[in-house]
């Protein structure tokens, strides 16, 4: 695929001198006003070079390091497009599509969009992202239409595969925000889908912060020989020998450390660092979903983080407690706000002192887009990861891939916060519990790493680890025990009863109770059962009503075939009789009749011969007699 390359360096600067009224082509006047409205005169690098090409109808591929105003850099010319079109559409007729991997970031570029789309007469633009009940979204597109469709793939497709009503015929523009997320994270078929329906006369934007490892993806996206614009900052050299400027992928005002430490001492120098900056607005990214849930309850349960705003936010949230817990950190002056990432990539979120990587996330691509929550549009930043003694590796991979970081070294006043950890543990089930299935996901999450040459997950002290949790025993996994992991570091709370801990919320505690109960009562319910049953098969006894009528059952059963046996041995001996094989004084002896000689059976076993077996052989001559008879 041959691609044109537009090159723009921003040394330490965050805006051009290029006004956005000197572009060209020319930005109308309405799309203008609303760009001074909201405080925008002069173009930032990815805008200056994007805008003009993407309304010059070329496609383009946008390399630019994140909070670097990338949003307007495609919202500008989707709404010059659309003005050059005929106006007003008609109600079902989609002119641009902008699909973004997650429904925060959709519904901030649906907020930015809005002031310049509003410009155009009759344009219905619609949020399309999951979480709410598609039944509301079919019934508002046929009810009111939309024009311009803002959202997540998955619910895209949804809607393109439910309805036909809607009209993909005359689109102008398609954009893909995150560009390279939207394909490796599962989006492909969806993609593929939604793409395949439109038109090819169209102009596409691809945008992204780490766009160069998706480069061999863009065909797929329908792109015809489109612009690359990379967008660079310049760094200063961090050796004294060495003058010359270094170009970076991460925003010019953003500092970046790491710190490195075991990992019993990760929780207690994490504490450390956020007691220490309380007044700051700070984002700590674990790596999964049950870290932050985990952490979470912890934080608040610490004495020397009492009073800090905590909020936290996970991909497993429903989505309207998603939105709530993002506007409230939003809001906020100074606090912590505890997530995965997703809340990693394009949001815009004010104010962000300090970004914390407590655990380094599974893709290295993601890094950049953690440390982009700060230091936007030319403002200052930080950002510190935290890495095990075997994870150093990590630093210099990351310089090579141009993110520059500097050592922090640990601090050596901080306050061990492990025992406080455990000792609110065995106060609250939901704490203790937690912690085990927060310690068990990261240690699945780590054997999933892309970079598995550095982080090897059978390298893992998990002794350490679960002490640095606060965990009060070690849950039983399989590949720990499979691979002999080194449990070193880790000491048991012997003195715990888990089974009495019980949950704080009282509510929970008791239901917790009620199954106690109802799973005691059913194990000993199994244990007289089995009780019962082992002394009915060895005394004989039967234990209940329903025994004795099966076993009667099969009583008559077996003596009725126990019968017709002896009905065909007699039988055979009458035959024999016939042919003379046998006189009949041997066909009486074998069949019963008469009693049998002191030779044929011993005086003892004949003492023994009970009422039962007497009848028996009675009923046998009986039916011998009979036989005989009748043959």
């Amino acid at each position: 695929m041959a691609m044109a390359m537009a090159k723009s360096e921003a040394a330490n600067e965050a805006l051009t001198t290029t006004l956005f009224s000197e572009l060209e082509p020319r930005i109308s006047e309405p799309v203008l006003e609303a760009l001074r409205e909201g405080g925008f005169r002069f173009c930032t690098p990815v805008q200056a070079a994007a805008i003009p090409l993407l309304c010059s109808f070329k496609d383009v591929a946008v390399d630019a390091a994140t909070g670097s105003g990338k949003t307007l850099a495609f919202v500008v010319p989707v709404v010059e497009i659309l003005k050059r079109t005929s106006l007003p559409p008609k109600s079902h007729q989609v002119l641009a599509l902008i699909i973004s991997p997650t429904r925060e970031l959709s519904s901030q570029i649906y907020n930015v969009a809005r002031p310049f789309l509003s410009t155009l007469p009759g344009v219905k633009t619609l949020l399309l992202v999951g979480g709410a009940d598609i039944r509301v979204d079919l019934k508002r597109i046929e009810e009111e239409g939309a024009n311009v469709l803002i959202g997540t793939p998955g619910k895209i497709f949804d809607i393109m595969e439910r309805m036909e009503i809607l009209d993909f015929r005359g689109l102008e523009v398609l954009i893909l925000d995150e560009a390279d997320r939207l394909l490796d994270m599962g989006f492909q078929k969806q993609l593929t889908s939604i793409i395949s329906r439109l038109p090819k006369l169209r102009r596409t934007g691809l945008f992204s912060a780490t766009q160069t490892e998706a480069v061999e993806e863009l065909a797929r996206a329908g792109l015809r020989n489109p612009v690359r614009v990379e967008v660079l900052t310049e760094t200063r050299p961090q050796s004294k020998g060495h003058q010359e400027m270094a170009s970076s992928r991460t925003p010019s005002g953003l500092h970046i450390e790491y710190l490195e430490c075991d990992a019993d001492k990760k929780s207690s120098q994490l504490v450390d660092f956020v007691a220490k900056n309380k007044s700051k607005k700070m984002i700590i990214y674990f790596m999964t979903c049950a870290c932050v849930d985990y952490w979470s309850l912890v934080f608040p349960n610490i004495s020397v983080l009492k009073g800090c705003s905590l909020t936290s936010l996970h991909g497993r949230m429903k989505q309207i407690v998603r939105e709530k817990a993002l506007a409230e950190f939003t809001a906020l002056e100074s606090g912590v706000l505890l997530c995965t990432d997703v809340a990693a990539r394009g949001l815009d979120i004010p104010g962000v002192d300090w970004i914390v990587q407590y655990d380094p996330p599974q893709d290295p691509n993601v890094f950049i887009h953690r440390v982009g929550r700060t230091a936007r549009l030319g403002k200052q930043g930080s950002a510190i990861v935290f890495l095990l003694p075997k994870e150093e590796a990590y630093v210099e991979f990351l310089r090579l891939r141009r993110v520059p970081l500097q050592e922090r070294t640990i601090s050596d006043d901080a306050a061990d916060v492990v025992p406080e950890i455990r000792a609110t543990a065995k106060m609250d089930r939901d704490v203790m519990e937690k912690g085990l299935k927060a310690f068990v996901s990261f240690v699945r999450a780590y054997k999933e790493h892309h970079c598995s040459y550095i982080f090897r997950w059978k390298d893992l002290d998990i002794g350490r680890l679960a002490m640095g949790y606060g965990l009060l025993q070690l849950p039983s996994m399989r590949d720990v025990k499979l691979h002999s992991l080194s449990l070193d570091g880790f000491t048991p709370a012997d003195d715990v009863d888990f089974k009495t801990i019980k949950y704080r919320d009282k509510a929970r505690e008791k239901q917790r109770q009620r199954k106690l109960r109802e799973k005691e009562s059913g194990e000993e319910l199994q244990i007289k059962e089995a009780t019962l049953l082992l002394k009915s098969n060895s005394t004989g006894v039967k234990g209940d009503k329903a025994t004795r009528k099966s076993t009667g059952r099969q009583r008559r059963a077996a003596q009725t075939k126990e019968d017709e046996e002896d009905l065909v041995r007699e039988y055979r001996l009458l035959k024999k009789l016939k042919r003379g094989d046998i006189d009949e004084g041997e066909y009486e002896k074998l069949i019963g009749f008469g009693e049998p000689s002191d030779d044929d059976e011993p005086q003892e076993e004949r003492k023994s011969t009970n009422k039962g077996q007497r009848k028996q052989r009675r009923d046998s001559r009986r039916g011998s007699k009979v036989c005989k008879r009748r043959y």
